[in-house]
């Protein structure tokens, strides 16, 4: 009770109530599955796999720019000298008047500048100075703009710009402190920085270079994408900064996507003059992640594996959409989830111990799922038919089966890599690169079908046999420093013989060339003599033979055992995963689904999206049958759906009422109402805005032939 006639305070203690617990990814993953602990059990099995190949791909990165960004530091720690006061070096102090600057050549491959940039600054604050601001030509429309962004980030406060603000909104800041936005400013700040910086005593001995960066350490202003900076802007920001460079340590280093150029077209000579440039070419997108599909995918040490058709997308989205290997990793990534995901049999995609050890607690059902693989069916068929038997029959004999395939399935992996690097050196120099320029190309190959079936093979392996000497046996010693890493018996096999091989090519040739010169003039020495036409017939016909059975020199019949070794070991090695059983538990082949996710097409989303908004919105309102939308739609959805009714022009004023009509009955109106499907302001609003949507999207257009009509651009009704 908390009536009572007397006043009081009624204190209530809230009903504690258990806090619902949010998803986790792991409860994503696992939703709907048959087998939870299966799908656990893959669910970990996937994130280590993904975790390892992340590590190594972010260190490969690394490893990828150290060597630009070690010579970029290098230049920035020349460039502090010429920042000391009192040099007697004429050169130095010439290169003083200069704004020391970085062109830093990145390539097309945009989506992957922000992470190469965010290292360059994290070595810079590390190891040279503590002063580095990185500048987006977004945020850099006006010139007080880009200075206030610059003076922000150093100064670490807010500075106020004079022509933005009004005295009325200055006066009422009085709690932050604020910095008037000039490089005098700057240089102020910067004298007091540095001369407590050097009042400080160092706790350790240091270098010369080390105190030199301590008293004067530089500023260096990072402009990531210097093509969308604009020019004047630019150019202004560069003229004063050149006025204080006896007082300011200023870097420049410029982020350029496409040219050097550029600098020379944006910047005229006045401005450029004024900056010391020095060219920092990285690798380039297209080597970068020739390197990435080297170290992760063409190799054994990850059982996962993209087929041929999954691997094709996502280097297809590489070349002609964006040039970025980090995406290229996430759509890797995206692969590696979905085959996770939807396959029950991947718990064995692991390590060999841990894939071993899963095949021996294998459930009935997924017994069953290996018995179903078309990969496990043909292997099936190739048995004794007491073994197809026990194969069907008992789970036992399924599980021990399985642990020798899995183990096959690695031999085959170990074998391949290598036989496919080696015919790769073979042919990678070839005119018209018959098998591709690029290994990914020869892999595609070999993953689709028997590569030596292809019409393309037969030309290289012609081609091959008419290869100068030194080109060959230089292109066989590489295949031979690829065999010395090969870990199985059959690769130290082919290395032994492939050795032998060399080692007779060493060898000096014998006496057959001059045989068989020899036996190609002797013929010719009867035609010398005056003899009858039979004579002579008979003498040609002598020279003929013996050009066909000409001997063949020493370096022919070993360039022949050389390249038929090598077509045996391509016959042996490079068969396609297909081959292999239970092959499926390791490679994703759905590309179409992980086309969809990553490269989707924009106009079908959009018509999805507007004829059934419940697809994306799973709003329970929406759900109608096919062909229909709900009344309770968006604007757009119901404008869209009327105009698919309509010819080729359609009357404005018609559809507005009809839209009307629609709207009165989604808001519950009786439709015997005077009101009923009446355009009030608020309708025609929304029916303007969801038309100029429609004409912003591309479905209509206006027209001259009605003034109030619109033009439809879809097809459909004429």
């Amino acid at each position: 009770m908390t009536s009572s006639v007397s006043k009081g305070c009624f204190v209530f203690k809230p009903s504690v109530k258990k806090r619902r617990k949010s998803p986790t990814v792991e409860d994503y993953f696992t939703h709907g599955s048959e087998d939870t602990e299966n799908s656990k059990l893959r669910f970990r099995t996937c994130q280590t796999l993904w975790e390892k190949m992340k590590a190594d791909t972010e260190l490969l990165q690394d490893e990828l720019n150290r060597k630009i960004l070690d010579s970029l530091l290098a230049f920035i720690r020349k460039s502090v000298s010429t920042f000391q006061r009192g040099t007697d070096d004429w050169a130095s102090r010439m290169r003083a008047h200069e704004i020391p600057t970085a062109a830093l050549v990145l390539g097309v491959n945009v989506p992957d500048h922000g992470m190469t940039f965010q290292s360059l600054s994290d070595q810079l604050q590390q190891s040279v100075t503590p002063f580095v601001v990185s500048l987006q030509a977004t945020e850099c429309a006006a010139l007080n703009h880009m200075m206030q962004r610059v003076l922000e980030r150093l100064m670490g406060t807010s500075v106020s710009v004079d022509d933005e603000e009004e005295p009325e909104q200055r006066s009422t800041i009085v709690n932050q402190k604020r910095v008037h936005c000039s490089l005098n400013t700057l240089c102020d700040w910067y004298k007091t920085v540095t001369k407590k910086a050097a009042s400080g005593t160092p706790g350790k001995k240091r270098s010369s270079v080390g105190k030199d960066m301590q008293q004067h350490p530089p500023i260096v202003v990072i402009f990531k994408d210097l093509e969308a900076f604009n020019p004047r802007v630019l150019q202004d920001f560069i003229l004063i900064c050149s006025r204080y460079v006896e007082q300011l340590p200023l870097m420049f280093v410029f982020g350029i996507a496409t040219s050097p150029s550029t600098i020379q077209h944006m910047l005229p000579h006045s401005v450029s003059s004024l900056l010391g440039i020095e060219l920092f070419q990285s690798l380039s997108c297209t080597q970068h992640l020739a390197t990435v599909i080297d170290k992760v995918i063409l190799t054994s040490q990850f059982p996962f594996k993209p087929s041929g058709k999954v691997l094709q997308v996502l280097v297809s989205i590489f070349l002609y959409h964006d040039f970025s290997v980090r995406n290229f990793i996430k759509g890797l990534q995206l692969a590696l989830l979905e085959h996770f995901h939807s396959q029950p049999l991947s718990v064995l995609c692991c390590k060999k111990e841990e894939a071993l050890g899963h095949a021996t607690e294998l459930s009935h059902r997924d017994v069953e799922r290996i018995q179903q693989l078309p990969s496990f069916m043909r292997y099936v068929e190739k048995q004794g038919p007491q073994e197809q038997v026990e194969l069907l029959t008992s789970d036992n004999h399924v599980k021990e089966v399985c642990q020798k395939l899995l183990k096959d399935l690695r031999k085959y992996h170990k074998n391949y890599y290598p036989i496919l690097r080696c015919l790769h050196v073979l042919t990678a120099s070839l005119p018209k690169y018959p098998l591709g320029k690029q290994i990914r190309e020869l892999h595609i190959s070999c993953l689709e079908k028997n590569v030596w079936e292809n019409e393309e093979y037969v030309s290289a392996m012609q081609l091959l046999r008419m290869m100068a000497k030194d080109e060959l046996i230089s292109a066989l010693q590489k295949c031979a420093e690829i065999l010395k890493h090969g870990k199985t018996k059959k690769m130290r096999a082919a290395l032994f013989q492939l050795d032998d091989l060399l080692a007779k090519f060493d060898q000096p040739d014998d006496a057959a060339e001059s045989t068989a010169g020899e036996d190609l003039t002797s013929p010719g020495r009867g035609l010398q003599k005056k003899t009858d036409l039979f004579q002579l017939q008979k003498t040609l016909l002598e020279m003929k033979k013996s050009r066909r059975t000409k001997k063949m020199s020493q370096f022919e019949i070993l360039r022949d055992q050389a390249l038929e070794f090598i077509d045996s070991l391509v016959r042996s090695h490079l068969a396609p995963p297909e081959s292999q059983p239970l092959y499926e538990v390791c490679y994703y082949s759905s590309s179409a689904v992980l086309r969809r996710h990553l490269n989707a097409t924009p106009r079908t989303s959009i018509q999805t999206a507007l004829s059934n908004p419940y697809h994306y919105l799973k709003n329970e309102n929406l759900r109608t049958e096919d062909g229909t939308v709900s009344n309770a739609a968006p604007d757009i959805c119901i404008v869209y759906k009327l105009h698919l009714e309509c010819g080729r022009l359609i009357n404005l004023y018609d559809w507005l009422e009809a839209y009307a009509t629609v709207v009165s009955a989604a808001e519950g109106k009786d439709p015997d109402s005077a009101d009923y499907g009446k355009v009030d302001e608020l309708k025609h609003a929304r029916f303007i805005q969801a038309v100029s949507e429609l004409e912003f999207l591309g479905f209509i257009k206006s027209t001259k032939q009605k003034t109030d009509h619109v033009s439809r651009l879809t097809w459909g009704g004429c």
